[in-house]
């Protein structure tokens, strides 16, 4: 997944992604379908950006967990008071039990199967308090993205430069994105590639997911940028 390109992150994605407002947005969220919330768990967290905006500008107390053990260091430097550690979201033990677990920015899709997003369900369920909240961010379900789309950018500061290409490949209910990544630094120039694999599952799906995990979930449509949003708790 991100080999190549972990200490890029940030660069790329702040270039379109608000961190800011998203992390508005759950805290408007949390306030209100949780009033209570303090703990939150940050599930495949990828560099913390989250997790420390959610702390520092809100306070909550806020750990986090990735596979990129390369993400948790920067995790960890980015958000020092929080607990990070490296783990696969569908088969983790942590000890210790949050009001909120979140799952944004469709990490749920590299699962790949419902399967294996159903023991994620499982995990994230054991891991919340009694009257806690799970938030999961998804990704796109089947039909929406185009087969052989291309997509281009480009983030920049004054020693580094970098222009991500990605090419959308989809067969039957996964999706590949194939980036290629040229980065121009100190005069000298790099290419490298990565490929990304995530499942497409529709709403339907996922709601049925969320109950035989012993959620009960609902569905915004719209979220936190356009994809759409799950909030769930324990079912009663």
């Amino acid at each position: 997944m991100f080999t190549e390109s972990a200490e890029l992150y940030d660069l790329i994605y702040s270039s379109f992604k608000n961190y800011v407002a998203e992390a508005e947005q759950v805290d408007a969220l949390l306030s209100t379908v949780h009033p209570q919330c303090r703990s939150i768990l940050d599930v495949a967290c990828g560099t913390g950006e989250h997790a420390r905006l959610l702390a520092q500008n809100f306070g909550y107390d806020v750990d986090g967990l990735d596979l990129n053990p390369d993400f948790v260091r920067i995790a960890r430097t980015k958000h020092p008071t929080g607990r990070f550690v490296v783990a696969d979201m569908a088969a983790f033990r942590l000890e210790r039990q949050y009001d909120a677990v979140l799952c944004l920015f469709s990490s749920i899709g590299y699962l790949r199967t419902l399967d294996a997003v159903q023991q994620a369900f499982e995990c994230f369920r054991e891991h919340l308090t009694s009257d806690g909240v799970l938030v999961v961010e998804p990704w796109f379900p089947p039909g929406i993205l185009e087969h052989g789309h291309r997509s281009s950018r480009t983030a920049e500061t004054p020693s580094l430069r970098v222009l991500r290409e990605g090419t959308t490949e989809i067969t039957d209910r996964l999706s590949r994105l194939r980036f290629e990544y040229t980065i121009e630094t100190h005069g000298q120039t790099r290419h490298a590639t990565e490929v990304h694999e995530l499942g497409l599952f529709t709403v339907a799906e996922l709601l049925e997911t969320f109950t035989a995990a012993g959620l009960d979930a609902r569905h915004e449509t719209h979220g936190l940028m356009g994809r759409g949003l799950y909030v769930a708790k324990i079912r009663a």
